[in-house]
């Protein structure tokens, strides 16, 4: 649930912090007090896409920040564990604009990518706006909230899953059933490669000692007077290391006898010289073994040069000949097995169609259930929202077999009769904005009931609506309210006289700057906002007592 927002310096808003509760909560204001700008700034949190546009234009930069109560979100909770973002049982979201450089995102403190804040919003938030049943005329959403409204959605991505599983295969399948001429070119093909490959006799590590051994051949010389010069400094010079360390060893050895303190010094020095003697021997056996062999030279640069080539033949580095060698190999054997492998495929395929055909037959059976279920709920939601005589209906028209797909066997499509007597017709085609509008907002109260997102958003989807109707509305929003947390930005009194909750936005415009604040108001404040909404130049002692009325009425038990 969505407890704190805070924003600052966006559009005309300088600086404005709310804390939100759950229910029913209702923004009102002034036509163009700027009441969906509380919307403008949670979408903004959620990763919604946006331009330098929306700083305030005094200012450099904007920030929005949005705390949520995760105490009983289990799925936004998992995936903040997941992330590893996860803080308690709260979570902060936070955007900032700057003119200077890009947006940062960040949850829990930490910077994120843009996508993983809409990832996470998606889990806390759910917005519908003014032109969301725009979203509505899309197959796609209609098939969707079907499947939320049946709780489908889990046995829809089974079948989704399960026809990639089987396409997949079926590729395969395809793929090796080519045509025999084309196989056997291939054939050849790798063939000749793993040949070639095979001669080249390339082994895991020969690369590596290959470059370590021209390294240590080419600078044979520097190698060998480097072991010299050592030598002639540790023996062979008239001040030669050893000689000077010998006598060390030696007149130590003798105070020692006088002190045996020095034993334990005299013993290191002793050891020094084993370790000089040590490495003199290991030094001239090295020069002894050592022979400039400039054919050995020339043989290595040979062999490393066929290497080179053959890695750029195969568009490899060399280190990696031996592992594009067996993948040759790898897809050379696949190929000349590929007779026991088609028969093999064959029947794996044949599984998971029969597999994919068994979950898209289920899910298609309990459509077609909850399709009747839906029509008739969201046709009675229509003669409560003055549209008498209006029917809907959720048709599902079965595909052809050959066109099934990872959705299922079937087409979903919402219809609509507006009035009496006329004939079923896609949603689409629905002539009126209002009527639209309306059934828009019978299906979302239809549906939304049965999604997970806790946090829910009307952008004034009310447009269009009024009297009797309004009051509907109103009411259908605050049962939605019941267990879930409605934000309703509403020009109409009937609507926010439902509301817990109530919020006004103000445009204020002093010495030419113009700002915009919300304040949640108080029990009379909200009576002289509603007898306000009710219209009027003057609000008279009648106008407050029906406002009165209207909120004694909707909040006293039915």
């Amino acid at each position: 649930m969505l407890i704190e927002i805070q924003v600052r310096n966006l559009a005309i808003v300088s600086s404005m912090e709310l804390e939100l509760q759950d229910g029913l909560t209702a923004l009102t204001g002034e036509t163009g007090a700027g009441k969906s700008i509380l919307i403008d700034a949670l979408g903004l949190a959620l990763g919604e896409r946006a331009d330098n546009n929306l700083i305030r234009a005094d200012s450099d930069r904007t920030e929005v920040t949005a705390v949520f109560d995760l105490t009983s979100l289990p799925e936004a909770t998992e995936w903040l564990r997941q992330q590893e973002l996860d803080e308690a049982d709260e979570c902060i979201l936070r955007r900032s604009l700057n003119r200077q450089g890009p947006s940062k995102a960040y949850i829990n403190g930490r910077t994120v990518p843009l996508q993983q804040l809409q990832e996470l919003g998606a889990h806390l938030v759910e917005i519908h706006g003014q032109h969301a049943h725009q979203s509505l005329l899309k197959s796609s959403h209609q098939r969707r909230l079907l499947d939320a409204y049946g709780g489908l959605l889990e046995l829809a991505q089974q079948v989704a899953q399960q026809y990639r599983r089987y396409e997949t295969e079926l590729n395969n399948l395809n793929t090796l059933t080519a045509s025999a001429e084309e196989r056997a070119s291939r054939l050849d093909l790798l063939r000749y490669q793993a040949n070639e490959l095979q001669r080249l006799d390339l082994s895991s590590d020969e690369w590596g000692n290959l470059e370590q051994e021209h390294r240590r051949m080419s600078h044979q010389e520097q190698l060998g007077d480097t072991c010299r010069a050592i030598i002639n400094g540790l023996d062979e010079e008239q001040q030669a290391i050893r000689s000077r360390l010998a006598s060390y060893v030696e007149h130590l050895s003798e105070a020692a006898q006088l002190d045996e303190s020095l034993n334990e010094p005299q013993q290191m020095l002793d050891s020094a010289l084993i370790q000089v003697d040590e490495t003199l021997t290991s030094l001239r056996n090295y020069l002894n073994d050592m022979e400039l062999d400039s054919a050995g030279l020339q043989q290595v640069e040979e062999r490393i040069t066929t290497i080179h080539d053959m890695a750029r033949k195969y568009r490899v580095k060399p280190e990696q000949l031996t592992d594009k060698q067996s993948e040759i190999e790898q897809a050379l054997k696949q190929l000349e097995n590929s007779e026991v492998e088609l028969a093999d495929l064959t029947q794996v395929v044949e599984q998971q169609r029969a597999a994919y055909l068994g979950l898209a037959k289920e899910l298609s059976t309990k459509r077609t259930t909850v399709a009747e279920r839906l029509s008739d709920e969201i046709t009675q939601a229509m003669q409560k929202l003055g549209m008498p005589g209006g029917i809907f209906k959720v048709s599902l028209q079965t595909l052809e077999l050959d066109q099934a797909n990872a959705h299922g066997f079937e087409q979903v499509a919402f219809m609509v009769s507006a009035n009496p007597g006329m004939p079923l017709q896609p949603l689409s085609k629905v002539a009126s904005g209002g009527e639209l509008s309306r059934i828009s907002l019978a299906i979302q109260v239809a549906t939304i009931r049965y999604g997970s997102t806790p946090t829910l958003i009307f952008d004034e989807v009310d447009v269009g609506i009024g009297g009797g109707v309004a009051e509907i509305v109103g009411q259908m929003l605050r049962t939605l309210a019941a267990n879930r947390q409605i934000l309703c930005v509403t020009h109409l009194p009937q609507v926010a006289a439902q509301a817990m909750h109530h919020f006004q936005v103000q445009k204020t415009t002093q010495k030419k700057t113009t700002w915009t604040a919300i304040a949640k108001l108080q029990e009379e404040e909200r009576i002289q906002e509603i007898a306000r909404m009710l219209g009027g130049v003057q609000i008279t002692e009648q106008t407050l007592a029906h406002a009165q009325e209207m909120i004694n009425l909707a909040s006293s038990p039915n």
